[in-house]
This record gives structure tokens, sequence and C-alpha cells, in this order.
């Protein structure tokens, strides 16, 4: 009697078993409309970045040529300084040697003054002055301008020179006494360039009238310059002194 209770139920298991599993639909991803969005953003990207890039390249090519054209500006302001330095080197060598033949030079200054324009900038009052001592061999002229320079430009960076122009056209002349207030400004000057000169040349100037301050000059050109040039002319004229 049991079993025939339980047919029923098993053929019913038996039949849902037997039944196809419908599964749930998956879901559908539109594939295509995805990847080309992701695509159009690398490509964004990608384009982005190259233009940095040229952007970049075009700012280095352009910094390049600056430095460049300013590499060419430093060499070419280098060259010119160094042709100022060595006229200027050339000027007082000339001088010196003026100043070896002073009875001549003196006999010279007789020319009359040049024409001074004082309507002059700093740099052609100065050129001036100097053309006038080297060119014309104008002496007067020279002290003339020189002394109307160093009026109009009292702070200018070119004093010193001019102080020593002036004390060189008068120990050209054989005017000591009236070039040594202007090698003594030189001297007060510890930036100049000069002063190792001046001082040699004052040492010169004194060796006539007070020997002991002849020698004092001369010990510090030797004593602050001892490699230089003029420490072996104080040297040598020291040696004349004892």
């Amino acid at each position: 009697m049991k079993s025939n209770k339980r047919q029923p139920l098993v053929l019913a298991l038996l039949m849902s078993a037997a039944t196809p599993v419908v599964a749930a639909p998956a879901p559908v991803t539109d594939v295509t409309g995805t990847s080309g969005s992701s695509l159009e953003r690398i490509e964004r990207l990608l384009e982005a970045r190259n233009q940095v890039q040229l952007d970049m390249q075009r700012q280095l090519q352009q910094l390049s040529g600056e430095v460049d054209q300013l590499r060419g500006m430093v060499e070419q302001n280098s060259y010119q300084l160094k042709q100022v330095v060595d006229r200027q080197r050339d000027l007082y060598r000339e001088l010196d040697q003026l100043s070896q033949q002073a009875p001549a030079a003196a006999a010279k200054t007789e020319t009359p003054a040049g024409n001074y324009s004082s309507n002059l900038s700093e740099n052609e009052s100065y050129d001036h002055a100097v053309a006038l001592v080297l060119e014309k061999k104008d002496f007067d002229g020279a002290i003339q301008a020189f002394n109307q320079f160093l009026k109009d430009y009292p702070k200018s960076s070119y004093s010193s020179n001019a102080h020593y122009w002036l004390g060189q056209i008068y120990f050209a002349k054989g005017q000591g006494q009236s070039a040594v207030a202007h090698f003594q400004s030189v001297v007060n000057d510890a930036q100049s360039s000069k002063r190792a000169d001046s001082l040699l040349k004052l040492g010169l100037i004194y060796r006539s009238s007070d020997k002991g301050k002849a020698k004092q000059y001369l010990q510090q050109v030797v004593s602050q310059y001892p490699e230089s040039a003029t420490a072996k002319q104080a040297k040598e004229a020291l040696a004349k002194l004892k």
C-alpha cells in the first residue's frame, strides 16, 4: 500500500527533472560603443601629449637660439674690452716713453692749446683729453681737458686715470712737484691699476728733494707689488739711492 502512494510523487519528480531549465538572459553590453569611446579618449591623450612635446621642442629650440645669441654678444663684448685694455696699456706705455724725454717734451708744450668743448659726454670728454696727449702732443691742451673732465665728472670711474695722465704730463714736462698731487690721488685709490706706477713716480720725483720719502715710496712698490715689472724698476731706483 505504501509503495502505491509514493508512485505519483516519484513520477512528478522525474517529470520536473526532465523539463529543460531555461536560464535567465545574460545582460547585453554594447561592446562596440564602449570600445570606440575608449579609443577616442586614448587618441586625444596621445594627440595632447604629442602637442606638448612639439611645444617643448619649439621652446628648447628658441632657448638654444637665444643662448647662442647671448654667447655671441659676450664674446664680442670680451673682444671689445680686450681692445680697450690693450689700447689703454699702449697709451700709458707711450706716455712713459715721453716722460723719459722730459726736456724735449717740455719744448713741445709751447704749442697752443687746442680748442676744447665742454659739451661732451663722459667718454667723449675723456677720449678727447687722451687724444690731445697722444695724437696732437698738445700737453697744455690736455691739462686743460683733463682738469675740465675732473670738474665735470668728479665721481667718474676714469677719475684715477685722469689724475694719472695729469701726473704723467707734468712729469714729462719736468714739473715733478705739480705732478705729486695727481700721483697721490691715484695712490689713494686702492683699486686703481696705475697705483704701483704712481708710487714709483712719486719715488722718482722725491729722489732729488727728499731721499727718505723717495725710499718710502719705492719700498711700497716692492712690498705691495713684488712680482710686477714696476717693482723691478723700484728696486733699481732704490739701489741708486744707497
